[in-house]
């Protein structure tokens, strides 16, 4: 933990995505953000930025219980993406966030291409900063399968959410796939300003006493410490593939130093996730973190606050 959550930190090392000013290189991961709790944490403002949680364009009650379970080195959950759906996000969460002067990312989450759109109309005039696209959900309008792992289910889906908004929108990509680097150039030839990387792997774990899976959907999406090398990897592919798209990073980041390694990999940006979950000051601790080891590293430091990455 550390001391004086509260007191405002003087920021010295900005970066820029999809050429939105972030006051520092971290934000919060979408699915680990709740304002009810975290505001009493942290100041939220003191963020780059604060990715919510998946909204939909309805209610979603998520999946039956159990919807966690813990594996060395992280978790497995299968929570569904319960949320109070868009009309409540834009009356309540989303105005609180921007009174407490948060830079909004919304994610945006859809069991078909019109879930998206409803939502991303939705959230067209709305005060969020930028839009995250989950398109990890299983997409009834793609089979059931993730839209996210068919280049050309998702180039439609993001040709016609392009069309419906001017924000900068930011493509969440799953790491299930054969060829993520096909993927994501799909993502940015259909209109993506930005990337984010990795989502949850697919995993689970077996009760032996019964020899069934804990988890009541028998599989769920594994997170924590364990998943870093693996999402560090997805970054520097994706990166190598496409030097001028700006990438956030997600994945096991519990510290400053391995943030710094995303942003070493060419992350223009991270978001911790997971870690909030044991350490609910986590964000703000890694952010002031990756602040003092930027000072002993300017070249890097001047290449994000230009919006330039290390790769």
């Amino acid at each position: 933990m550390i001391e004086n959550v509260y007191e405002q930190h003087e920021w010295k090392h900005p970066t820029i995505v999809a050429g939105v000013p972030w006051k520092n290189p971290v934000g919060t991961a979408s699915g680990t953000f709740q304002l009810a709790a975290c505001r009493w944490f942290y100041d939220v403002s003191q963020m780059g930025a604060i990715s919510t949680k998946g909204v939909s364009p309805i209610p979603w009650e998520g999946n039956p219980a159990p919807r966690t379970a813990e594996s060395p080195a992280g978790m497995v959950n299968a929570v569904g993406l319960q949320n109070p759906g868009v009309d409540h996000y834009l009356v309540d969460e989303l105005p609180k966030l921007k009174e407490l002067g948060a830079l909004v990312v919304t994610n945006v989450a859809g069991h078909s291409d019109d879930d998206y759109a409803q939502v991303v109309e939705k959230l067209a005039d709305s005060p969020a900063d930028m839009l995250e696209i989950n398109v990890s959900c299983p997409n009834v309008s793609h089979g059931g399968m993730s839209v996210g792992s068919d280049p050309q289910a998702l180039s439609r889906l993001i040709k016609r959410l392009r069309a419906l908004t001017t924000k900068p929108m930011v493509v969440k990509l799953s790491p299930n796939v054969t060829d993520i680097v096909s993927i994501a150039k799909s993502a940015v030839d259909a209109g993506a300003d930005a990337l984010s990387l990795i989502n949850t792997l697919v995993g689970m774990r077996i009760d032996v006493q019964t020899g069934e899976p804990i988890i009541a959907n028998r599989t769920g999406g594994v997170s924590g410490p364990a998943i870093f090398p693996i999402a560090l990897g997805f970054v520097w592919r994706v990166r190598q593939a496409l030097p001028d798209i700006p990438i956030i990073g997600i994945g096991g980041i519990d510290s400053g130093l391995k943030a710094l390694e995303y942003l070493y990999a060419g992350a223009n940006a991270v978001e911790v996730g997971a870690a909030a979950l044991y350490d609910p000051t986590a964000p703000i601790r890694v952010a002031r973190e990756l602040d003092d080891l930027l000072d002993e590293r300017p070249q890097l430091a001047a290449k994000l606050a230009k919006g330039e990455t290390w790769r």
